[in-house]
């Protein structure tokens, strides 16, 4: 039996409820270009190959490699992509179809998964991920409420996140130690406007360094007050009340004040 690597972040899903109510989630279509990214042991990828005619995935762990190539026949359908997640260039599978996105993200790096993901965006038509319960709830929260922060905001410009149901710990083998949700990422058809996306990510960066100060104490070496508020944002409010919106009105008074435009 294949032992999971804790270096990999690995937990392999096993329950077969829950990967009916995936793959039913997904519902992959047979025109459609789908990446699995980290199949492990093939949990989720069996059952894809049976609607898909073809499926990609990226698996840095040659053990699950072999298991993989093994269970499948060497089937042609079936796409290994040995290599890094965090290092792979999604562009290349894209045949203008755009592609859809599935997968059990390893932990541990799910965060930064994350955000090269969404640096790809323009090749993604959805993703449907399994992640740490807590996380999904950072990404959904509205603002002023408990989990809103620094993730909700680099997120919302791009994504729209919707939580699908919730998987115990022993779905899994190894059982994590944290309950995990599979969510729903799609990018938004009109996304936020962000002209400097480097100027939005200082922004947020700095905003929320301490949450409990306010934002004329947070940004100071950013922006002044009268700045902060020509974006129409109170100097006094913090961070955890402002809207992403708000956000990349405050970039782009920032962008302004880096590249000022001539008269």
């Amino acid at each position: 039996m294949h032992v999971a690597r804790k270096r990999f972040g690995q937990h392999f899903l096993h329950d077969p409820g829950v990967i009916a109510r995936i793959v039913a989630a997904i519902d992959p279509r047979p025109g459609e270009r789908l990446v699995e990214i980290g199949p492990g042991l093939g949990a989720i990828t069996l059952p894809l190959l049976t609607r898909v005619p073809e499926l990609h995935a990226i698996e840095i762990d040659r053990d699950a490699i072999r298991h993989l190539r093994a269970i499948t026949g060497e089937s042609a359908a079936l796409h290994i992509h040995e290599a890094d997640a965090l290092e792979f260039d999604l562009g290349g599978l894209d045949d203008g179809r755009g592609l859809r996105v599935v997968g059990n993200l390893p932990y541990n790096i799910s965060t930064p998964l994350l955000f090269r993901l969404i640096e790809q965006r323009r090749h993604l038509r959805d993703m449907h991920v399994m992640l740490q319960k807590e996380v999904v709830e950072r990404m959904a929260a509205a603002p002023d409420t408990e989990h809103y922060g620094r993730l909700t905001v680099m997120l919302a410009p791009w994504l729209r996140v919707e939580p699908l149901f919730d998987i115990g710990p022993g779905a899994f083998r190894p059982p994590p130690r944290v309950m995990s949700t599979f969510v729903r990422l799609a990018p938004h058809a009109e996304p936020l406007r962000i002209e400097q996306p480097r100027c939005y990510a200082n922004v947020v960066a700095a905003a929320f360094s301490q949450r409990r100060k306010t934002l004329r104490n947070a940004l100071k070496a950013l922006l002044s007050q009268e700045e902060i508020r020509a974006a129409g944002i109170d100097p006094g409010a913090r961070a955890e009340t402002v809207p992403a919106a708000g956000f990349a009105a405050l970039a782009a008074q920032l962008a302004r004040k880096i590249s000022p435009q001539p008269d």
